[in-house]
C-alpha cells in the first residue's frame, strides 16, 4: 500500500505497523511518530497499523 512518509511517498505491505516502518526505513533509536497530524505514543509502535495513504512525520 502507499503512504508518505516525511513528504516522500513509500510502497508498504499491508498491515504493516509503526514498528515495521521503522525497521523498513533502518531508523534506529527513540523518534516521535506524527500520523495524519497526530502523535502516537511510543508504546504503540508495536499495535498501530498503518493505513493507504497515511502521512507519516518521524
Amino acid at each position: 500500500m502507499n503512504i508518505r512518509v516525511n513528504g516522500a511517498e513509500m510502497v508498504i505491505p499491508e498491515a504493516a505497523t509503526i514498528d515495521h516502518l521503522l525497521d523498513l526505513l533502518e531508523f534506529k533509536g527513540r523518534f516521535a511518530v506524527e500520523i495524519n497530524g497526530e502523535i502516537i505514543a511510543r508504546s504503540q509502535y508495536a499495535h498501530h497499523r498503518l493505513a493507504a495513504d497515511d502521512r507519516v512525520e518521524v
